[in-house]
């Protein structure tokens, strides 16, 4: 491994020229593991994030209440026994801050510190024709010249806020995806959480009992389904550990990269059989109930309707409420089709009585004011503190705030701005040896345990730059015909489901402008990982090498 350093004199002054086979961007799940496997090959590379450690989504999310909700042992990397082994975890679905330590036990055990450069942002990679490498620009002024790119941002890390007036508030304002390290003062004050996502229901059940006040703004009420979170001992832990084998063969064949699968036809069973396999999903406090119930969830109105009214049931059971139940209780999309959040007495926390719901659904935040928030019916709500649970440009987002440009300097933000294509989530066409990780087209946070994705498309691209290394070959990419035939192949399965006729982040609709597609892959893990050996068992066939 050779990493060359040169400095030239700009018209800024002397700056720094890094020579690398490959650039990481990002040193999340994705990133800490390609760098690895990179590494593993003998290549120069180096990993580049914006945050002060490793983390990625686990550095950033770390405002009150963060936790996985993929249970723990399946949320690990599986290509290691030793490494699996070594850490124990608390808890079924543990939170931030033993995230955290857990991504910094990955980094120490497989010593990537080293080769991770920390508090730096890529502003511009553009791929220069005449050498074939490309030109990765940074924000401390650094340029680095290598032959791959490979982009490991996370499908959920551009956060998305488009409210006007926020620089003039005077209070603390904070978005979830960039909570700070510091303590946040939260005691008594009157506080105002926008957004009820997966995000903001658990800053919401967690804040309430600690603020003099809040108020949750509403617009789109969510399906929920309650957390059973046991505290896990030794014995626990060698219990799941004991399954790392089994694991290992499972997660990457089934339909969402978890555990559980569907196992069940709905026209096989009686009406009280269904509902007997509905009741023990949602009695196993988790997201089995999403992932593995009923697959035709997703595709039949009549099986969704039904499945969507039982948990309409089991919340209106608990609210009692009938104003409550109409802020907070879906009634115009089906269940499974958004993001599933699962909860700890979220629908208690509105029973509160320092604890308000403001609907915003037909009265939107019009702007935030030096003192609060101002609805379009010209209420002011008085507030010391504004979070803002208000999700993110997925998928597209990361890469879109970075100016990458391709072949004749063509620009993946403007390309996307008109239409969001890829090939298989792993390439774009008119971008050679850039390689992509939880982009759009791919499985991802949408219908997959992101772990089992993540490492796949990691492996993938590591498989394939051995390939070209070991052929001579300088440069990959897909054909246009290719991408136009995976566009169409995924168009037409997502197009088939419920989630394509719901208006969601799913399909990028929470972004004005954004073009509309859903964003996730909706055939499978297992079957988009068939896809992709198939790939590459024939030699790439579809791209374009020399």
């Amino acid at each position: 491994m050779t990493e060359a350093v040169t400095r030239s004199n700009g018209s800024n002054g002397a700056h720094a020229t890094t020579k690398l086979d490959a650039v990481v961007v990002g040193a999340g799940v994705a990133g800490l593991y390609q760098l690895f496997r990179l590494r593993e090959q003998g290549l120069s590379v180096k990993a580049i994030d914006a945050g002060s450690s490793v983390g990625g989504t686990w550095y950033w999310n770390r405002y009150p209440g963060a936790r996985f909700d993929s249970e723990a042992y399946i949320y690990q990397y599986l290509f290691s026994e030793e490494l699996y082994k070594g850490w124990s975890w608390s808890e079924k679905f543990p939170g931030q801050p033993e995230i955290e330590r857990w991504l910094n036990y990955v980094a120490d055990r497989l010593e990537l510190h080293r080769d991770i450069q920390f508090d730096t942002a890529v502003k511009s990679a553009h791929f220069d024709e005449a050498t074939q490498r490309w030109l990765v620009m940074t924000d401390q002024g650094e340029t680095i010249d290598a032959q791959f790119l490979v982009t490991c941002c996370g499908m959920l890390s551009a956060p998305y806020v488009s409210f006007p007036g926020q620089e003039a508030f005077k209070g603390k304002l904070f978005h979830t995806a960039r909570w700070p390290k510091g303590p946040i003062e939260l005691a008594g004050k009157r506080v105002g959480v926008i957004g009820n996502g997966a995000t903001g229901i658990q800053v919401i059940q967690t804040i309430a009992g600690e603020v003099g006040h809040l108020k949750v703004f509403v617009r789109t009420p969510q399906y929920i389904i309650p957390m059973k979170n046991p505290k896990w001992d030794a014995a626990d832990a060698e219990a799941y550990k004991s399954k790392f084998k089994f694991l290992t063969e499972r997660l990457p064949k089934t339909f969402t990269g978890f555990e559980f699968d569907f196992e069940h036809a709905w026209a096989d069973l009686t009406p009280q059989q269904r509902r007997q396999v509905i009741e023990d999903c949602w009695n196993d406090g988790s997201l089995k109930l999403w992932i593995s119930s009923f697959g035709e969830l997703f595709f039949d109105p009549v099986v969704n309707a039904e499945i969507s009214e039982f948990v309409r049931e089991k919340m209106r059971d608990r609210l009692k409420d009938p104003k409550l139940c109409e802020l907070l209780i879906p009634a115009d999309y089906g269940f499974g089709t958004h993001r599933v959040p699962l909860e700890s007495n979220f629908l208690e926390t509105f029973h509160r009585p320092n604890v308000e719901i403001v609907s915003v659904k037909n009265d939107p935040i019009e702007s935030v004011t030096p003192t609060g928030i101002q609805t379009a019916d010209g209420t002011r709500h008085e507030l010391d503190v504004i979070i803002l649970a208000t999700g993110f440009d997925a998928g597209t987002g990361a890469l879109t705030r970075i100016d990458i440009r391709g072949c004749n300097g063509r620009s993946l933000k403007e390309e996307w701005s008109k239409d969001i294509r890829t090939m298989m989530g792993l390439q774009v066409h008119g971008y050679p040896n850039l390689f992509t990780t939880a982009v759009p087209l791919a499985p991802s946070a949408a219908l997959c345990n992101m772990t089992t994705c993540l490492q796949q498309q990691v492996e993938w691209i590591a498989d394939c730059i051995r390939y070209l290394r070991g052929k001579n070959l300088n440069v990959i990419e897909p054909t246009r015909d290719t991408e136009d035939q995976w566009v169409a192949h995924h168009d037409e399965i997502a197009n088939a489901t419920l989630i394509a006729k719901t208006n969601s982040w799913y399909l990028g609709s929470n972004v004005a402008g954004k073009p509309r597609r859903v964003l996730s892959y909706c055939g499978g893990v297992g079957a988009y990982r068939q896809k992709c050996d198939e790939v590459a068992a024939s030699g790439y066939s579809g791209f374009a090498t020399q």
